[in-house]
């Protein structure tokens, strides 16, 4: 048997056996990508054919052990069909197995709601939102208006499938560490304040984060903060305090935040800037705090010219006296 000869053999010997132990013991992935072999020259080459997302794994890898287990020949067809588009909503919910109905009373009486920045990937965004998706909770997805039409188009078309979950009203063309980005935030929090939904809390992520617990394992560390917010931070270490020293513009076309050399009046109402996370959770209460109150509009207002204003603007609020 020649060297090539062993080679297929091996490989294909490694994809059958892994066929058959995921027929039998499915198991969760991110993604597949199918290799395809080809020869030119007696010499064997790799060539990546097609890679699917979760669902479409999900529904390919069902077909085929269905066909396996009945002894037949699994057709394979290569096209790429998004999964919501294959199907309609009410069958693209029961096929990728999404909640429907609240898993306990606790977390049927602590709802929650969640901002979502998305640009890219949809097939990440996708296994991202199926991954956080609960019935009782609420949803804002902001798209950077920067995003292509097309990509617009296919989170939209995705969104309407559930009635918890809806696109911001307005889109900010976001720059990374400009004040784009904590704006995309507070358009989400103003169209939640208006949802049915009574959420306890509001978490933001952007569209490549994946939770690393359960919605009852979020909502149970949430109720232990006694309804106070999430937001670390400390007072500025040396190399963040040109921040918020130094005027610095956004440049939305090349996508970057220059800064200058004009110094900064200080911040108004004598407010102590402190830095932390842009990534947080804010109570119900905050979230209204931060959009009517005239320390927190001055302090935004103040913020717009900054180089990452999120890493400041929520940490510095919740930690005016009195809050």
């Amino acid at each position: 048997m020649s060297r090539t000869s062993r080679w297929r053999y091996k490989i294909s010997s490694y994809l059958i056996m892994t066929s058959w132990m995921r027929c039998m013991f499915p198991i969760p992935v991110l993604s597949v990508t199918l290799l395809l072999l080809y020869y030119n020259n007696n010499l064997m080459k790799w060539k990546v054919f097609h890679r699917y997302n979760a669902t479409e794994e999900r529904i390919l890898l069902l077909e085929a052990c269905n066909a396996l287990l009945n002894g037949q020949k699994s057709q394979f067809q290569p096209t790429r069909i998004n999964s919501y588009e294959r199907y309609n909503c009410q069958d693209y919910i029961k096929q990728n197995h999404y909640i429907t109905a609240p898993l306990s009373d606790e977390e049927a009486d602590f709802p929650l709601a969640y901002m979502m920045t998305v640009h890219k990937e949809f097939d990440t965004f996708e296994r991202l939102f199926r991954a956080i998706y609960m019935p009782q909770n609420v949803y804002c997805i902001h798209v950077d208006e920067k995003a292509s039409a097309d990509y617009l188009q296919e989170v939209n078309d995705f969104v309407n499938c559930f009635p918890n979950a809806f696109l911001a009203s307005k889109m900010e063309p976001v720059v990374y560490a400009g004040i784009s980005r904590l704006q995309a935030d507070l358009n989400c929090m103003k169209d939640l304040l208006k949802s049915e939904v009574q959420w306890r809390y509001v978490i933001n992520m952007c569209g490549q984060d994946f939770p690393l617990k359960t919605n009852k394992e979020i909502v149970q560390h949430l109720k232990k903060f006694n309804g106070k917010n999430i937001t670390p931070g400390v007072l500025p270490p040396g190399h963040a305090v040109p921040r918020t020293k130094y005027v610095h513009r956004e440049d939305i076309v090349h996508s970057y935040v220059r800064r200058t050399n004009i110094q900064k009046p200080p911040p108004p109402h004598n407010i102590t800037i402190y830095f932390g996370t842009a990534y947080v959770a804010l109570t119900r209460e905050f979230t209204k705090f931060v959009l009517e109150d005239q320390r927190a509009l001055d302090l935004l207002k103040w913020s717009k010219d900054t180089y990452s204003p999120d890493e400041h603007y929520w940490v510095t609020l919740n930690r005016i006296p009195g809050m």
